[in-house]
């Protein structure tokens, strides 16, 4: 895949185009289509800022990460990059919508009636023994 990097006012060297790469590799473990993944690298007054577009099917991804040392910069916007990837994975087995109380009880699944357990018949009192015997 290609990873675009851009800059501004830094010239981008190996180093960090491979450790941008090396830790991209991991995002694509979790197996999400990556659309044109963009890294870009600024110069602030504070440090250095990195920001990252990765377009998804249906959805885009947007993180940034401000530090003075570029490298402590790059692990902190993957950290958060993988933390929103993760969400988006998992977005479709939330079910949070689907099954709260109004829709439950619109189709029947809760009733406002108490349920009632059947009494449990015993046949003799060493069974009662027996079985307190083994609890403790």
């Amino acid at each position: 895949m290609r990873i675009e990097i851009t800059s501004k006012q830094i010239t981008i060297t190996d180093t960090m185009r491979t450790k941008v790469e090396e830790r991209f590799e991991k995002l694509e473990k979790l197996q999400i289509p990556f659309i044109t993944p963009h890294f870009i690298i600024t110069k602030e007054p504070k440090g250095v800022k990195i920001e990252a577009t990765i377009n998804v099917p249906n959805d885009k991804i947007f993180a940034h990460a401000q530090n003075d040392d570029l490298y402590v910069a790059i692990g902190q916007l993957f950290q958060k990059l993988e933390r929103q990837l993760t969400k988006y994975l998992h977005k479709s087995e939330a079910s949070r919508a689907k099954n709260h109380g109004k829709d439950m009880c619109r189709t029947g699944a809760i009733s406002g009636e108490e349920i009632t357990e059947p009494e449990v018949q015993i046949e003799s009192d060493a069974e009662i023994k027996l079985n307190k015997e083994f609890a403790a």
